[in-house]
């Protein structure tokens, strides 16, 4: 016979069994709730950006068309639309300015609502997609890549905060999940966007974190997937490149492409000395006036091609991929400076597709140097290259170009050419760009802060305004005390 005593403690068992399972990871409803919100984040992600996607090609091919009927009109229209965007980011919308990527980044790294909510916010993430089909609609020199980023990081973030996850540690990885999966999306790379989030993203790797960000990305390239078929952005290309003395181009384009990334990288960035400390001055002196004059040399660039530096560059790099001899010989060195022109502008835009579209046209320069190797190789290895040498992200570089191009036959000699292209850029910016563009954020805003302390904009000895990343998000009105809100 069994007692009450008994009756109670299995009753007691039985219970501290069902609250043990409960407690658990795999039961647990917090958990629950928050792989929901996960996974219905990933589906809006996903569907943000194929619409933005499709929405982007649709801008730029009215862009497009205009021009072609006419290419004097690219001097009205770039220039005006330059300045009209550069008079609409001015306050509130700061923070659609450039890639997106580096503001994503700040907000993982610094654990402040205010930052995060300045930077991530429904309305930027609205804004950037709006503001970066009116660049690409009046023909600016950008991709949409980095501003997909940055609205993925946004919707989730928004959701998470929405729906009770705004403790700094989970909110982060909201952060981080919609930013992997922002970018699988947008080049529908789902591996390029979990090393993406692993290598440039975070820095290091939570291991809780590995079930997040691969659900995030499979279910975000699942709906673009379902939606858009099984594709590779540039199509497939079943290029080789055999050992010997093919692989001297390894070293040509990891070389002449890490260098010239890295160049672009350290042009980029913003100073308060030398020649960048000049065009620092000069945007925020005259910002509406500056970015119409990079309109207008955008413009006057591009009447040195016969297909434009307008847009991503995605027609011109696929052409040279596939052989085609309509490019001009130097698109390659005038696709960079459309690029430092459009960036230099502070409008949205990315810098992913533009970057692969300068080392495609730098690649098909270097083919000219190497008889016998296969053009499209030189140019598939100088479009990696080029792209680790702005990021030095060599892994990403490496897993994207292989995803763009559906090829696993190069896998070695990209990986080598990414690794000796990281090497070389280092040479010219010692900080890879869009880390190096994320610090120059924080330490804005806390230059902010500390300025509302002392209710005064501290200056030099010069009377200069110390220069600012564009991008940095302004403070609340109502901020009472820079220690309420300092990053951590």
């Amino acid at each position: 016979m069994t007692g009450p005593d008994d009756e109670h403690a299995r009753a007691s068992s039985v219970t501290g069994r069902f609250q043990q399972l409960a407690g658990s990871e795999l039961f647990s409803p917090v958990q629950w709730r928050r792989r929901v919100l996960f996974w219905g984040g990933a589906v809006l992600v996903g569907l943000a950006a194929i619409g933005f996607a499709q929405a982007a090609d649709w801008a730029f091919n009215v862009f497009h068309g205009v021009v072609t009927r006419n290419r004097l009109w690219a001097f009205l229209i770039t220039p005006v639309t330059f300045a009209l965007l550069a008079w609409l980011t001015e306050g509130a919308l700061r923070p659609t300015r450039g890639s997106g990527i580096p503001q994503a980044i700040a907000a993982l790294k610094v654990e402040d609502e205010g930052f995060r909510q300045g930077l991530l916010s429904l309305r930027v993430a609205i804004g950037k997609m709006a503001l970066t089909l009116a660049a690409l609609l009046g023909g600016a020199s950008v991709g949409r890549e980095g501003p997909t980023v940055h609205v993925g990081a946004g919707l989730l973030y928004t959701l998470g905060r929405r729906f009770g996850f705004d403790e700094p540690a989970a909110a982060g990885r909201f952060i981080l999940a919609g930013s992997a999966a922002g970018l699988a999306a947008a080049f529908n790379t789902p591996l390029a966007g979990i090393v993406f989030a692993i290598e440039e993203m975070s820095g290091s790797f939570e291991h809780r974190m590995s079930g997040i960000l691969l659900t995030a990305v499979f279910i975000a390239g699942l709906v673009s997937l379902g939606m858009l078929g099984n594709y590779a952005y540039f199509g497939h290309f079943n290029i080789g490149l055999p050992l010997g003395e093919a692989w001297w181009a390894v070293l040509a384009t990891g070389i002449v492409c890490g260098l010239a990334g890295g160049l672009f990288a350290r042009l980029i960035l913003p100073s308060d000395t030398g020649f960048r400390g000049v065009i620092g001055r000069l945007r925020a002196r005259q910002p509406v006036v500056f970015a119409a004059a990079c309109g207008l040399a955008l413009v006057l660039l591009s009447q040195l091609t016969n297909t434009g530096l307008y847009g991503t560059g995605y027609a011109q790099a696929k052409g040279i991929l596939e052989g085609h001899s309509d490019i001009v010989t130097s698109f390659g060195v005038l696709k960079f400076l459309g690029n430092v022109a459009s960036y230099w502008a502070g409008i949205p835009g990315g810098i992913f597709s533009p970057a692969l579209a300068v080392g495609a046209g730098l690649g098909n320069n270097l083919s000219a140097i190497l008889p016998g190797v296969d053009p499209s190789a030189v140019a598939l290895l100088a479009m990696a290259a080029y792209l680790s040498g702005v990021t030095q992200a060599p892994l990403t570089a490496t897993v994207i170009t292989m995803e763009l191009t559906d090829n696993q036959q190069m896998v070695l000699p990209i990986m080598a050419t990414c690794l000796i292209a990281r090497a070389a850029s280092s040479l010219f910016s010692r900080q890879p760009v869009y880390r190096a563009l994320a610090d120059k954020l924080i330490r804005g805003y806390e230059l902010e802060l500390a300025r509302r302390a002392a209710e005064a904009v501290p200056e030099d000895n010069d009377g200069q305004v110390l220069i600012e990343d564009p991008a940095t998000p302004p403070l609340p009105t109502d901020t009472a005390s820079p220690t309420d809100q300092r990053p951590s």
